[in-house]
């Protein structure tokens, strides 16, 4: 049996991995922070601050395939003096690490998850492709970015395979900060100002869709030493996205078209510039290698996925 180490096993994205690889016949290894969470029912294995090499070391023991999916996230508020520095222990520093001791221990494949952040933080006219320079703004993406350059080296010194993927916004059932919120705003009765927002695009892809493309990077033999770019085939504006989600909670529509400049200009007044482009500005991927090159296409559409996290919205009471 192929036994896969997933690290971040007890997070949103890696409770499905672990569930999903596992149906599919792998002995799975879940590394975890914290040795006494549980995590989707698989032996655990602690990993720490991914700033421990010999726990790194005891961690990929006698394991095939890695997938590295602990990071640190997004911090809102952010509380360090140096958040860039923050990330780069964590995201740059720990990822060659693990990658250094899957390495001396025998690896065969590491898969990443990266962030459609290493391209940059909007699109215009086109989509971004992987041969795009990359053009990360934040300290996230940035951080992102060296530790796919770390991967990099690390593969061409020891000959560890890798598999990099890049994903926009992840949704699915357990989802957590802007998509839940999203998701409360649309169970409101409130009328919503984005009718207007109907020139935008943005790419998203669904957990069910993303776990399918690991498992692909996983086992595909031309994914070694890939780079892609994965989403859900169906981009949307701003407008639809929330039509989608209100059609699935049962709620009218209720958009409101308030014409996309005055939007911006009353967010960027209260201070919230960054809400102003995440509604109004465009984020959009073109995911064609993976399907050229692996013959990767995601199993669900969006309004299915859309349908399973508002069912299990509904079911937690995330709604209240």
């Amino acid at each position: 049996m192929r036994r896969v180490l997933v690290t971040g096993a007890g997070g949103f994205i890696g409770t499905s991995l672990c569930r999903f690889l596992g149906d599919r016949g792998f002995d799975v290894v879940a590394g975890v922070r914290d040795p006494t969470a549980p995590a989707a029912a698989h032996p655990v294995r602690a990993i720490g601050n991914l700033g421990d090499g010999g726990a790194l070391s005891d961690a990929v023991a006698g394991v095939e395939f890695v997938v590295h999916l602990a990071a640190r996230a997004h911090v809102m508020p952010e509380t360090m003096s140096d958040p860039l520095a923050a990330y780069r222990r964590t995201n740059v520093e720990g990822t060659r690490l693990l990658a250094r001791a899957a390495a001396r221990a025998g690896v065969r494949r590491l898969v990443f998850l990266s962030s459609v952040k290493v391209n940059g933080e909007r699109t215009g006219a086109t989509p971004f492709t992987e041969d795009d320079p990359p053009a990360p703004e934040d300290a996230y993406g940035i951080s992102k970015w060296e530790a796919e350059q770390a991967l990099g080296e690390v593969a061409a010194a020891d000959g560890l395979e890798t598999v990099i993927l890049r994903s926009p916004l992840v949704y699915g059932p357990g989802v957590q900060a802007n998509f839940l919120a999203l998701l409360k705003l649309c169970d409101s009765a409130l009328p919503l100002p984005v009718g207007g927002i109907t020139g935008n695009r943005r790419s998203l892809i669904y957990l069910g869709n993303l776990v399918d493309a690991v498992h692909c990077a996983l086992t595909h033999g031309a994914a070694a030493g890939g780079q892609f770019l994965v989403r859900d085939r169906d981009d949307v504006s701003t407008a639809e996205l929330v039509r989608r989600i209100r059609a699935a909670l049962g709620r009218p529509d209720r958009l409101v078209p308030v014409p996309p400049g005055i939007l911006r200009a009353g967010l960027t007044l209260a201070g919230r510039r960054a809400v102003a482009e995440r509604l109004l500005g465009s984020l959009a991927v073109d995911d064609a290698r993976i399907g050229r090159e692996l013959g990767w296409a995601p199993p669900f559409g969006m309004i299915e996925g859309i349908a399973a996290t508002v069912a299990w919205y509904r079911a937690t009471g995330n709604r209240r």
